[in-house]
């Protein structure tokens, strides 16, 4: 059975293929269109999805939207009317979007893709907790989800077994979590669904000061983490801004404009808000726990996103293992619903956990020659041992290496595929990248990638984490010698790699340890700011051209900066955008 899942109209839009319950493609569609957190039909992930497994649209044998528009729309009308009139502008730009285009999703999915057959929608947290649950290698878990809202939902708890999910306790629009962080992105002058991980990233840098403050006049939280939010204080249920002046009144101070200098009241704001998330989660799963009576959990939703909470909460020993999807967001609901109509459908026994790993588009030697060649950029191929041996010596002479091979990750973090890797060990190369590679603010933190087989000995960690969704600590013996990858509270949102999961990667790793003593490596995203991760051949040349990247590995084929000439490579860059 072939189950095409989609999510889109919101943020991060994708496609996903599940055949036979395993998850075998997926995509998110801003790395084909180029805008990013693109919202738009996944028309090309779609296509990529089929095209890619030798698949055509009369091969689908079912569709699945990742939430109901019906009821979404119900909620706007409702919140809008109960706003009235203050919701008018926000409401005129809404509803004739919803009647025009959003409420006919089985007309519009006929049209775009050709199918004749039959669609189906799951609930939003549906999607997210059937994301989380089948991904995981548990038969049984509670399963937590998180996000802004879907229709109704802002979290959900709920428990899977073998083939089923069951949620049974919802909190409902717009008592948010993740509505309630976002709203305080905004005030801090940051993107909403966008840029939260700035917040969590500016927090350690200030004190929890509001903490009191915005328990006793914005948000209530009960022990079982639901939360009550003071409305007056917020105006995305009204208006088309996240807050106004009663917040800025509260807090006795305005909102920050994007790009504006960061304060010292910015970071204290940003170590409250997450203070208060961290709070929250760990209540969540604690009620989880109580519920469900499982020893495991599953975690999905944007807001599992936060590594700093979900360090914590991995610490705290709720649960004996967590797993996090690792697409989190509103584009892993592409394959949540998929992988949850398998099981519904067909009752089938649980199928061992697919890898995020590889299931975007990739590209052979051959290909990538023959764009380069066609560049007339010059170029040296090697063999994959050589090619390890190389880069590794190069990152030891703290060279700044693109890497862009095999097929593309799924999700929001670069694991290796469409990587910037760094030495960890230069006190400035945190500052160098953030400023004339990724053209970012000085705050933002990088995760480290090391050896599987080595974590313990560098972090206060004793298991996997492949995707990068957990805070650890720095062991303190250690931070000295990877400064580039510590955050300024001694944590690092680290990746282990295994051989695996990513050849390529491992193999540069084992390189880097033999002359250095050290197994790490900075990973960050092969991106410019403003632009999705690097797709093709092309995107990666774009990036390396218009930043301050030395080299750039393609599969085999290396380009050292040093070598090109300036003009020639000038006609591939591009500039850089914001976020």
């Amino acid at each position: 059975m072939n189950i095409l899942g989609i999510s889109c109209f919101y943020h991060d839009s994708a496609a996903a293929l599940v055949t036979d319950g395993v998850l075998i493609a997926a995509a998110m569609e801003e790395r084909f269109t180029g805008i990013k957190h693109d919202p738009s039909f996944p028309k090309i992930s779609i296509n990529f999805c089929l095209e890619s497994v030798n698949k055509g649209i009369s091969d689908i044998d079912a569709v699945v939207f990742y939430e109901k528009p019906w009821i979404k729309f119900d909620r706007i009308l409702s919140s809008y009317m109960q706003t009235a009139p203050l919701s008018y502008g926000a409401f005129l730009m809404a509803v004739p979007l919803w009647l025009k285009e959003k409420l006919w999703i089985p007309n519009l999915i006929k049209k775009e893709t050709g199918f004749k057959g039959t669609i189906y929608f799951t609930e939003h947290h549906q999607a997210h907790a059937a994301g989380a649950f089948f991904s995981s290698p548990y038969q049984s878990a509670a399963i937590l989800t998180i996000d802004g809202v879907g229709e109704w939902a802002a979290a959900s708890v709920g428990r899977g077994a073998n083939n089923e999910i069951i949620i049974s306790n919802v909190l409902h629009y717009p008592h948010s979590l993740g509505l309630l962080y976002s709203a305080i992105t905004y005030f801090l002058g940051f993107k909403v669904n966008s840029a939260e991980y700035k917040v969590m990233g500016l927090a350690p840098y200030g004190e929890p000061s509001y903490v009191d403050l915005f328990k006793r006049k914005m948000v209530k939280i009960n022990e079982d983490g639901s939360l009550f939010l003071n409305m007056k204080y917020f105006e995305f249920h009204r208006g088309l801004t996240m807050t106004g002046k009663r917040l800025e009144k509260l807090l006795g101070r305005p909102r920050r404009l994007p790009e504006a200098e960061i304060t010292a009241s910015d970071k204290n704001i940003a170590a409250s808000i997450q203070a208060i998330a961290e709070e929250v989660i760990l209540k969540m799963a604690q009620f989880a726990r109580e519920l469900s009576g499982e020893k495991k959990l599953c975690l999905s939703g944007g807001v599992s996103l936060n590594c700093a909470a979900a360090g914590k909460l991995l610490r705290a020993g709720i649960f004996e293992d967590i797993f996090i999807q690792p697409a989190a967001s509103d584009s892993g609901g592409a394959a949540g619903a998929a992988l949850y109509l398998y099981y519904a459908l067909c009752g089938a026994a649980k199928k061992s956990p697919p890898s995020y790993h590889e299931l975007g588009p990739s590209y052979n030697n051959e290909e990538i020659a023959e764009f380069l060649q066609s560049c007339g950029l010059p170029l040296r191929q090697f063999d994959d041992k050589t090619l390890a041996e190389q880069l590794a010596r190069l990152l030891f002479e703290q060279k700044i290496v693109g890497l862009f091979t095999d097929s593309m990750e799924f999700g929001p973090r670069a694991l290796g595929f469409r990587s910037i890797l760094a030495s960890p060990t230069d006190p400035q190369m945190k500052q160098k990248i953030n400023q004339a590679v990724k053209f970012r603010e000085p705050f933002r933190p990088f995760a480290p990638a090391v050896l599987e087989e080595r974590v313990g000995d560098f972090f206060e960690c004793d298991r996997s984490s492949p995707y990068m969704l957990f805070n650890f600590k720095v062991r303190k013996e250690k931070a000295a010698s990877i400064p580039a990858v510590v955050h300024i509270d001694n944590t690092a949102r680290l990746q282990t790699v295994n051989a695996g999961q990513n050849r390529r990667l491992y193999s540069i790793l084992s390189e880097y340890e033999k002359l250095s003593g050290i197994p790490v490596l900075l990973n960050t995203s092969l991106n410019l700011r403003g632009y999705p991760i690097a797709r093709t051949p092309e995107d990666a040349l774009k990036t390396f051209a218009s930043s301050g990247i030395d080299i750039l590995a393609l599969e085999n084929m290396v380009l050292d900066k040093a070598e090109i000439d300036p003009q020639r490579l000038a006609r591939f860059q591009v500039a850089v955008g914001t976020d």
